[in-house]
């Protein structure tokens, strides 16, 4: 069914590069001239210890500081895809410096423009998703440095750099750096303008002593474990709950299952019938995700126009009637999921009371 549930999803990216610099040769008369080094820019800003990326592009060069003290797991992910070192990344693009030659394939006028896309259109990634790192920092003004993503615990590889403030992203994004200079080429970039290289600067020793493949390894590491005790205990629930269901419950042939906790007396309504019901629906673990109970208030709506499960289960209630659905995935949100609020492939259940057909 359609649940009053927040969707997020602003899909935006970026990327970095430092180009050497050839040394120049000193003339004979001045011996003591020193030449430029490859690892900084020429004629560019003298740069505090931290870690830095430099994205040069046809319109010019952008430096940008990387917060890994505030966000690590972030800058870890962005400095082993720069530097074709991510160990997570699907078997494709193994040993690739990821960022290299991709575009910016979104670009908003007054907002933002969006890289890291392999497919470059906005729907490619890494081949994995990894955690938000919110912190103080805010969308307060140009140069902004973050993560794209379609919603929590869906960051990548695309990123996005701000062409001014933009506050009502605060605490949906990952920001995980700042424009040091370059801001003029960020404002000239066009849509499809390619990143030509993307180099990471790293100045004093703390930066460089800042393993960044061991950084996102240790979190990927413990978050799959995670990922597996949770799985498992999911997995024990639901055998709890459907064991209920069949011992106490009917099963029709699409595979929902449903207990009969009061039956009604009125007329059973159709596919196509517009109705009232207060429900409380839950994941298999007993967490609720959603309902009209609470609220204090029923919804009315078409059964036509809900998920599969609900729209099956409900014809089989009599007016009055109040029943506890067992809905698998394939008649709820499918693969998917929804709204960072569902998981994927997530059985589902409702306790459904309907309480008048408003219309046949």
């Amino acid at each position: 069914m359609k649940m009053t549930m927040k969707w997020l999803g602003v899909f935006l990216f970026c990327s970095v590069m430092l180009q050497a610099q050839t040394p120049k040769k000193a003339a004979a008369q001045k011996p003591k001239a020193k030449a430029t080094t490859a690892a900084t820019p020429q004629a560019g800003p003298k740069l505090a210890d931290g870690i830095y990326t430099e994205i040069e592009t046809p319109k010019g060069k952008m430096l940008l500081e990387l917060y890994y003290q505030k966000t690590p797991v972030t800058v870890a992910n962005f400095i082993a895809l720069a530097e074709g070192t991510h160990p997570y990344v699907s078997e494709n693009l193994k040993g690739k410096k990821f960022f290299d030659g991709l575009t910016f394939h979104r670009v908003i006028k007054d907002f933002m423009i969006q890289g890291g896309d392999p497919a470059g259109n906005g729907s490619g990634g890494p081949g994995y998703a990894f955690k938000d790192e919110i912190t103080e920092d805010k969308f307060t003004g140009p140069g902004i440095l973050a993560m794209a993503n379609a919603g929590p615990k869906t960051n990548g590889s695309q990123f996005f750099i701000t062409h001014k403030e933009t506050s009502w992203l605060n605490g949906k994004h990952t920001i995980f750096g700042k424009i040091v200079t370059g801001q003029d080429v960020v404002n000239a970039i066009a849509q499809n303008d390619p990143m030509t290289k993307v180099t990471i600067i790293r100045k004093g020793a703390a930066a460089k002593a800042f393993d960044a493949v061991k950084v996102f390894s240790d979190y990927y590491g413990a978050i799959a474990m995670e990922e597996q005790k949770a799985e498992a205990a999911r997995k024990a629930a639901n055998e709890t709950v459907l064991k209920e269901f069949m011992e106490k419950g009917q099963v029709t042939p699409s595979g929902l299952r449903y207990i009969v906790i009061q039956e009604g007396t009125g007329e059973k309504p159709l596919a196509t019938s517009n109705v009232k019901v207060h429900y409380t629906g839950m994941l298999t673990d007993g967490k609720i995700f959603d309902s009209s109970v609470q609220r204090g208030q029923p919804i009315d709506f078409g059964l036509n126009q809900v998920i599969k499960g609900w729209t099956e289960g409900v014809q089989l209630m009599p007016e009055g009637s109040k029943y506890k659905f067992y809905i698998p995935y394939q008649l709820a949100y499918g693969d998917r999921g929804a709204g960072g609020v569902i998981p994927p492939k997530a059985d589902l259940i409702f306790e459904v009371e309907l309480l008048k057909i408003n219309s046949k």
